[in-house]
């Protein structure tokens, strides 16, 4: 492998690695915060039993992902240098605003949490878990305007003297119709992660609880409350994941229409268009030579929300985009990857949205379900997280082989090949950074792995009703209880 291959495949590593942690940061967050605020509005210790149980699971996964994401950031300096000479001056902002702005504020916040059992009032310790749940949410929101502007340049112009993009509104940059779509498209996302998280462990509580003791004192009414809430929470989230990828799509159409051709492995031209549900063929270098099986004019309204709609193929695009943006270069992403991965985001979300509808079944009208369902909630809860790892993979693999996608309407100058990006670095000081930040990570994993099963094995602690809830803990030294 050369340096640009092995430079893709540790961003891409260290970048799937990352994204498992920041759905659930994202969507548990709130969902903590949630709990809090119904304890502390009606009294009942079930909610703080919860808001300390999952408290301590969201601050193990906020650590790693804190950990795992600081090396990001250096990979654009460090591995993509050209890249950041070229658009540094616009990518940058994005970033610096998350940092000084987002993660401060959320990292302050909680450790006021963390330390503020006993120590605050009650309600002002309720709204630094709020606060921190903003944080994340706003983290996410400049993380995502920054990829935004690599999937659609704006507030840009090209300064030729310098050779490289710079920044003239950053309005237009946060407000790019891009990011507009992918924020509640992935806040939505998120709430979906933490709720099939939520509802898998309480789920499995729930029914562990009521078929034998436990030694602190929990019963199968000790997790209903919160699994129901998180039932709830994943349905609505469903709706919204569902109307933002609706939204998303017919937005795609209009700004990378190649990444939505090969996401259908629609080869050429077609009227009515239908969404493909299984492709074999033979796709190589430029061209497109699939067949596939097809539920008619469903692509059409997805691109354009017109069933008879005329979109574009794969092959045509090509041929187009040779003519625009030069010969030579084979503009097609790699379609297995993209068409896969459109399929296997769509699939794992709905089985999380079928564990909700399951889980508000079995559970209704006081009915608590049997032995069974305790072993199905857990195994339903990778399954968002598999949802967003593909449709990130989808995202960043279908935009290829760009790395700053052109905007069709703006600055023609405003775009830069993945290849063109990379460091000039050797390949053996990549391959280096790629061995250890794999085994790094694999490590990191395991601890991760181990953590969560340690302290969600052991179940939600007992409570005293304290001024704050915390009982004995006040003074104890940090150990993921406060």
């Amino acid at each position: 492998m050369n340096a640009l291959d092995l430079a893709r495949w540790q961003f891409g590593v260290t970048t799937v690695y990352h994204f498992v942690f920041v759905p659930l940061t994202i969507g548990l967050a709130p969902m903590v915060a949630i709990m809090q605020t119904l304890w502390v509005r009606t009294g009942d210790l079930r909610w703080l039993r919860m808001t300390r149980f999952f408290g301590k699971l969201f601050l193990i996964n906020f650590a790693i992902g804190v950990v795992t994401g600081i090396v990001q950031e250096f990979q654009f300096g460090m591995n993509w240098s050209e890249y950041s000479r070229f658009v540094g001056d616009v990518f940058g902002a994005p970033l610096a605003m998350e940092g000084l702005a987002a993660f401060f504020l959320e990292s302050t916040f909680l450790g006021l949490w963390i330390f503020g059992w006993e120590r605050l009032p009650q309600k002002i310790h309720l709204a630094t878990i709020w606060l921190v749940a903003i944080g994340v949410n706003i983290s996410a929101f400049f993380i995502l305007t920054a990829n935004s502007f690599m999937q659609h340049p704006v507030g840009v112009e090209y300064n030729a003297e310098r050779g490289r993009a710079e920044l003239t509104s950053i309005g237009a940059l946060l407000t790019n119709s891009t990011v507009l779509w992918a924020f509640p498209h992935q806040i939505t996302a998120a709430f979906m992660t933490a709720a099939t998280f939520v509802a898998g462990i309480a789920g499995w509580w729930m029914v562990r609880a009521r078929h034998q003791a436990t030694q602190n004192g929990t019963t199968s009414a000790t997790y209903r409350p919160v699994f129901r809430l998180a039932c709830v929470i994943l349905l609505i989230a469903g709706v919204g994941v569902a109307f933002t990828g609706d939204g998303q799509a017919k937005l795609m159409y209009k700004q990378q229409p190649m990444k939505m051709a090969a996401a259908e492995g629609l080869c050429n031209t077609e009227q009515k268009a239908g969404f493909s549900l299984f492709a074999i063929g033979n796709p190589g270098p430029g061209h497109c030579d699939v067949t596939t099986v097809t539920i008619p004019g469903v692509y059409s309204f997805l691109a354009t929300g017109d069933f008879g709609a005329t979109v574009s193929g794969v092959n045509q695009l090509q041929e187009q985009y040779s003519e625009k943006y030069g010969d030579g270069t084979d503009y097609v992403p790699v379609l297995a990857v993209t068409y896969w991965n459109f399929r296997l985001m769509i699939g794992f979300g709905m089985i999380a949205a079928a564990m909700a509808v399951l889980g508000l079944w079995v559970t209704r009208k006081g009915r608590e379900p049997g032995r069974w369902f305790g072993r199905v909630a857990l195994l339903c809860v990778p399954a968002p997280f598999l949802a967003n790892l593909t449709g990130w993979i989808f995202t960043e693999m279908g935009r290829q082989p760009w790395i700053v996608a052109p905007n069709p309407t703006g600055n023609p100058v405003i775009r830069m090949l993945t290849k063109d990006g990379v460091s000039t670095v050797g390949p053996w000081t990549v391959a280096t950074s790629l061995i250890v930040f794999t085994l790094l990570y694999g490590t990191l994993a395991i601890a991760w792995f181990g953590l969560i099963r340690r302290y969600a094995a052991a179940g939600a602690a007992e409570v005293e009703a304290t001024s704050n809830g915390s009982g004995d803990d006040a003074d104890r030294p940090l150990s993921f209880a406060y």
